[in-house]
């Protein structure tokens, strides 16, 4: 909790209530946008199923902070973090799959191809990805230029020069040797590209779009923080309990994945997550707005259990 003042009086920042206003707002707005129906196709249930079945909403946290400390309206930031939280889910359908992760527990439920069949699974993380960029089109009262930037820098963050390049990165190196440099290259990808894109989605939505500067400094925030998340993640599948993460710790080792715990030990995977901790806090130090929510978020991010 951060105290900030407001009106001469001291208020107390409550992070977990803030998280749980972002969770229920965004997950409202996913269910409205979803009430379709695409019967007697599973389609549509399958949509809902992997993008409403929980999670921690991390990424339209990360867009909903930006954005309100930057002065943008929180209509717009639904869709900006409605967009990218279905390319979140769309990424998870398919990296549970038995040519991916193989993976049979999500949140705590089965994944998509278990609750269904794969190739629906499949089919729904299809949508989902066609769905973002739609929802992103949709956004009211932004101009036609910020709502370009918004499609680009999500397509960018989710395709070959992201997201996707980190995952065909990371099933590359399985069950081989790889450096540290190499492992990062994989998870700025495969994980930061995301949480690089939410800050960026949520600048986008704001009336200092265009500040060149305070774009650069975002971007090395959220570059910190996404390499945080990814060394914790690492961290968790060791330590971590699987009923506390609602997927399978260990799932890692078994696949003989690179992890910054196998490459650094995990006494030194976790200093790289302070280290990446105090890099993300000092670049916060920089921006003159209330950065309460993003530095909530950071010290939430390296000290997760799940």
């Amino acid at each position: 909790m951060i105290i900030k003042l407001k009106n001469n009086k001291k208020i107390m920042y409550q992070f977990s209530q803030d998280l749980q206003q972002v969770q229920e707002r965004i997950n409202a707005f996913l269910a409205q946008q979803l009430n379709l129906n695409t019967a007697p196709s599973p389609l549509i249930e399958a949509m809902r199923y992997g993008v409403l079945l929980g999670g921690k909403r991390i990424r339209p946290f990360l867009v909903y902070a930006t954005g309100r400390m930057l002065g943008a309206d929180l209509i717009q930031l639904d869709y900006a973090a409605a967009g990218l939280e279905a390319i979140h889910a769309y990424s998870l359908i398919h990296d549970d799959l038995p040519a991916m992760d193989n993976d049979s527990l999500r949140r705590g439920q089965p994944t998509c191809h278990i609750a269904f069949d794969e190739a629906t699974a499949i089919l729904a993380g299809d949508a989902l990805q066609a769905f973002a960029f739609e929802i992103l089109t949709q956004a009211p009262a932004l101009s036609a230029e910020q709502k370009l930037a918004l499609v680009s820098t999500l397509a960018q963050a989710s395709g070959a020069k992201g997201m996707c390049l980190g995952q065909s990165l990371d099933l590359i190196s399985e069950q081989k040797q790889i450096s540290l440099a190499e492992l990062e290259q994989i998870h700025r990808n495969k994980t930061g590209a995301l949480l690089t894109a939410a800050l960026q989605l949520g600048f986008i939505c704001s009336p200092h779009f265009g500040d060149k500067t305070l774009a650069q400094q975002l971007q090395r925030y959220s570059r910190a923080i996404g390499l945080a998340f990814q060394v914790q993640d690492d961290i968790l599948d060791i330590e971590g309990e699987s009923e506390v993460l609602g997927k399978t710790v260990g799932s890692d080792l078994m696949a003989d994945k690179s992890t910054y715990p196998k490459l650094l030990g995990l006494d030194g995977a976790k200093q790289k997550a302070q280290e990446l901790y105090r890099e993300a806090i000092s670049t916060l130090d920089e921006l003159p707005f209330d950065t309460q929510a993003l530095r909530a978020i950071t010290e939430f991010v390296v000290n997760r259990k799940s």
